[in-house]
């Protein structure tokens, strides 16, 4: 799902890769929203937020507001610096270690409710600054490994896209462009079934789990690891195979 890039990069490697992290997004929004009462998968909102503070002259809300948006921004920056400088020595896994930085992430606000009081208000600032900020790494990741066909963590510009390409229907006649965007479509109709099954859930889990919840993409991302790991153990070991006969 992440080691292949350019022109190996296949439909089904994007499609695996969506459903996946969309789904990790979605469990984490809605933990977010349970938890901290606070959206921590894109940045609309907060923007929203800052300039409704700034009217009302809070000023120290509107900084907490414009703290959410740089975390978020920050999140997407340190993934591709990361990518870009590991790249340089191992290209095949230059998306490690933005995944471990996330599941520590995610392991440290699901267990935070053991260490932190979540009722003191900068904690909760903090927590939500956390999920902000592996949202938009992981968002940075999953784009610069699918070449921007593939965002996971909001979906306006989906559904802007998805209602573009459902209109192109109405008058794409060929074979190969009805295909093309046929698998558009079901692509973004994947990520966005995902999400939202991830936040359904993330809803029936949490009342039992509360932030431990978190446990559940933290797993999908862990499986995200093993599986490119396993297939490429396979491929190798079919290659030596067939070279030693």
């Amino acid at each position: 799902m992440f080691r292949h890039k350019g022109k190996g990069r296949t439909y089904s490697h994007n499609l695996k890769l969506a459903s996946i992290l969309s789904g990790v997004a979605g469990v984490v929004n809605i933990v977010g929203v349970l938890e901290l009462n606070m959206l921590t998968t894109n940045v609309t909102g907060h923007f929203a937020f800052f300039s409704e503070e700034l009217v009302l002259k809070n000023y120290s809300m509107a900084f907490i507001y414009l703290f959410y948006i740089i975390f978020f921004l920050f999140g997407a920056f340190m993934s591709s610096l990361i990518m870009e400088w590991v790249s340089k020595y191992k290209p095949q896994t230059s998306y490690v270690i933005p995944i471990i930085i996330e599941i520590a992430l995610l392991l440290g606000v699901g267990f935070s409710a053991f260490l932190l009081p979540k009722e003191h208000h900068s904690i909760a600032i903090l927590l939500s600054s956390a999920l902000l900020f592996s949202m938009g790494l992981q968002n940075a990741l999953v784009t610069r490994v699918s070449q921007s066909v593939v965002r996971t963590t909001h979906l306006t510009g989906l559904f802007t896209d998805l209602g573009i390409e459902l209109s192109q229907l109405f008058f794409y006649r060929e074979k190969l462009e009805r295909l093309r965007l046929r698998k558009s479509i079901f692509l973004k109709l994947a990520i966005i079934s995902c999400f939202f099954l991830g936040g359904i859930i993330g809803g029936f889990t949490y009342p039992y789990f509360g932030s431990k919840t978190l446990l559940f993409p933290v797993t999908l991302l862990l499986f995200t690891l093993w599986y490119d790991r396993l297939l490429f153990r396979y491929y190798y070991l079919r290659r030596k195979f067939r070279s030693q006969h």
